[in-house]
């Protein structure tokens, strides 16, 4: 199937399901059924199933353009996380169920199981969530669902019980949920990065400073050289780990998620910096994708996180150089 084929309806799907001001009324707390239906009722939900599930069928490589776009539009539900939910689930020949799903790592506290952060899981009315080496379906209620906090977004953190009541059991995809939902955050970071650079590269066009856009002047244009640097190695980040087809290898999951979170940071910096004042405030849209960008880079692991397992894994290898120790990881990977 021709990227275009898939990709232009999809986005179609997205400009009338979650235009901005439908982001920004959902950011502040408004429901997101409306939203969640449109795309829902698509079937773009089941690109990744098996087709003898019900689903596309298709890769993660056909799919990745549409996971990139979610970002490019700040799509405000967690239609990525499902759609990888709904192929685990599906590869296990379990009916997955209606509403959102979150992709969750949990940790033991004290009686029972914690998570940290999770982007939209306020939002989801499921968690597949890894437990003790399972992968299991759970109901979220209120009492569940604790959020962060902060303005603008609907991320919370989970609190289960020690023996949470199990819908459905499917198997751990390699790596784990956590790298499965690091691809989700690293294409979006991908996605919004893109749009963030088309968004700032036409405002300096269009802002008028001393008679001439501010485009024209030299240092504004090495700012934007070095944020087209970095949105470019997200996007290629994000292709390779996609590259390689569902469940990647954590390898190409650990250096997809460490560049795209590393260049988050100097991609919003550089955005805001040449928007200047009007970039934070509520009525630009900059600011929708910036905030994003910040929540995604923290989640299901920091550049910091992935940097180190890279590194523990170089350390114990036998390789005598660092290049030869990507390439060998690189073909181990494909």
């Amino acid at each position: 199937m021709d990227e275009n084929e898939l990709l232009e309806p999809f986005e179609r799907l997205l400009a009338d399901a979650a235009p901005p001001a439908v982001v920004r009324r959902i950011d502040e707390g408004a429901s997101a059924e409306a939203c969640w239906s449109a795309i829902a009722d698509s079937g773009f939900l089941d690109a990744l199933v098996p087709e003898d599930s019900g689903g596309a069928g298709l890769g993660l490589a056909e799919t990745a353009p549409l996971l990139c776009a979610l970002g490019s539009r700040a799509v405000p539900v967690p239609v990525g996380e499902t759609m990888i939910a709904r192929a685990l689930l599906g590869q296990a020949g379990i009916r997955p169920p209606e509403g959102a799903i979150v992709l969750v790592t949990a940790t033991p506290d004290g009686s029972g199981w914690r998570t940290p952060a999770i982007p939209l899981a306020g939002l989801a009315s499921h968690a597949l969530v890894e437990l003790d080496g399972s992968a299991v379906l759970i109901a979220l209620s209120p009492k569940l669902v604790e959020a962060v906090g902060v303005h603008g977004s609907r991320a919370a953190t989970l609190r289960l019980p020690r023996n949470p009541e199990i819908l459905a059991e499917a198997t751990v995809p390699s790596g784990g949920l956590r790298a499965a939902a690091a691809i989700v955050r690293a294409t979006a970071i991908a996605g919004a990065a893109n749009r963030l650079l088309d968004m700032t590269v036409a405002y300096a066009n269009e802002r008028v400073q001393f008679g001439k856009p501010i485009g024209r002047q030299q240092a504004l244009q090495q700012q934007l050289a070095v944020m087209a640097e970095h949105v470019i190695a997200a996007r290629m980040a994000a292709e390779i780990v996609c590259a390689a087809g569902f469940p990647a290898s954590l390898f190409r999951v650990a250096v997809a998620k460490t560049v795209t979170s590393q260049a988050a940071v100097p991609i919003a910096t550089i955005a805001h910096a040449v928007h200047g004042a009007i970039g934070i405030s509520e009525e630009y849209d900059l600011q929708l994708f910036t905030r994003r960008l910040h929540e995604w880079r923290l989640a299901d692991g920091s550049e910091a996180y992935w940097s180190r397992l890279l590194g523990g894994a170089r350390i114990e290898s036998d390789t005598d150089t660092s290049i030869n120790f990507v390439r060998e990881a690189a073909r181990s990977s494909r």
